[in-house]
């Protein structure tokens, strides 16, 4: 068995012998929709530095958006997972979703945001919205920023975001990012208060039901999803965003159950189809023996701060071979240190997601190196 060394916060080195690699019984599942949010691949030779426009290895990029779809998985492309608002321009996510829409074998959908050097947040969305229709994908409104910080109440997220819902021609799905995610979004639709801003997101959602295929929620608190999703009208998904509690949330309750649109699906896909494919076939126990493992892993890559999540699983795709650097838009590889990555190599090996531990050993010895 190749084994590795990991790093102790107190400075201490342990040796961890990591498992053979593990076959999954991966494909197309039915019972549940699933979209992975994809990260991107940065060009190692391309100027990534703070401040500096992305650049990107494209072919390592889409091969991984194939790779997912493979898996049975929709790609949910350019959103926060592919460092959107966090070194991905607008630009560069514009050309990543033609392209991703170019070669799509499953469903696509994409995010809208207010990201680029317009003032109105609407006219923003607009330009957005129709480059993401006109390339194909279906829709993600994402939460802007520039309206948190512009909005003074309820009513200036109705008028937004009304005035997108009658406009699209197609149903899209809304996006609410919790502030562990984004601090920026705090008082999202209209206060602080969760409950409060819950009614008034529902307000929205019961005004233009034929116009939201679903929503998407990332406040990391199952309990609120779950009443959220009861509350929802008919016919309206809730595709959680739950880093933390996504094995219970998609396996649901007698009275419904959440959908998925999440980033931890990038770093756990063959797991994660695998258990979609064993709840297809009414088998819970199957399901929950493959999830298990995978939802300590996840809670350590998003562990606070939660937004540098993305490192984790940039290093993840390293380790398994997807990508020949270990680099990020924005030099992001260096949000987590080498304690924290240790931890997400032994806790990914425990879930059976090294497709290739040698390989993941050579490169962990190589990191090892450079950092301590």
């Amino acid at each position: 068995m190749t084994a590795v060394v990991l790093p102790g916060r107190d400075g201490s080195l342990r040796e961890h012998r990591l498992s053979p690699p593990r076959t999954w019984e991966t494909g197309p599942f039915e019972s549940r929709v699933a979209f992975a949010a994809a990260h991107v691949v940065a060009d190692p030779f391309g100027g990534n530095v703070p401040g500096a426009p992305a650049v990107l290895d494209w072919d390592a990029t889409l091969a991984y958006r194939v790779r997912l779809w493979e898996h049975g998985f929709g790609v949910a492309e350019a959103m926060d997972t592919a460092q959107r608002g966090m070194g991905l321009d607008w630009d560069t996510a514009l050309e990543l979703i033609r392209r991703s829409a170019s070669i799509a074998t499953g469903r696509l959908a994409a995010g809208v945001g207010t990201d680029h050097d317009t003032a109105d947040p609407l006219t923003a969305y607009r330009e957005q919205l129709a480059a993401v229709v006109e390339a194909g994908a279906q829709p993600i409104l994402m939460c802007s920023r520039k309206l948190a910080a512009q909005a003074r109440g309820p009513e200036d997220y109705q008028k937004v975001y009304g005035a997108l819902l009658e406009e699209v021609d197609r149903p899209v799905v809304l996006h609410w990012l919790g502030t562990a995610f984004d601090p920026a979004l705090e008082g999202y639709w209209g206060s602080s208060d969760v409950p409060t801003a819950t009614g008034h997101f529902l307000d929205l959602i019961k005004a233009y039901p034929d116009k939201v295929d679903g929503v998407k929620v990332s406040l990391l608190d199952a309990s609120h999803e779950v009443g959220l999703r009861r509350a929802l009208p008919a016919g309206v998904r809730c595709y959680t965003g739950d880093d933390f509690n996504y094995p219970e949330l998609i396996a649901g309750d007698a009275e419904g159950h959440s959908d998925a649109l999440l980033g931890i699906f990038d770093a756990i896909a063959p797991a994660a189809s695998t258990a979609l494919r064993a709840l297809d076939a009414g088998d819970r126990a199957r399901y929950d023996e493959v999830l298990e493992p995978t939802v300590a892993l996840s809670r350590h890559i998003f562990g606070a701060p939660t937004y540098h999540y993305k490192t984790g699983v940039v290093f993840l795709a390293w380790l398994g071979g997807f990508q020949d650097a270990f680099g990020m838009v924005g030099g992001l590889q260096s949000a987590r240190d080498v304690v924290h990555l240790g931890e997400a190599l032994r806790l990914a090996d425990l879930a059976g997601l090294l497709p290739d531990p040698d390989l993941a050993a050579r490169r962990w010895g190589r990191l090892m190196d450079v950092l301590t």
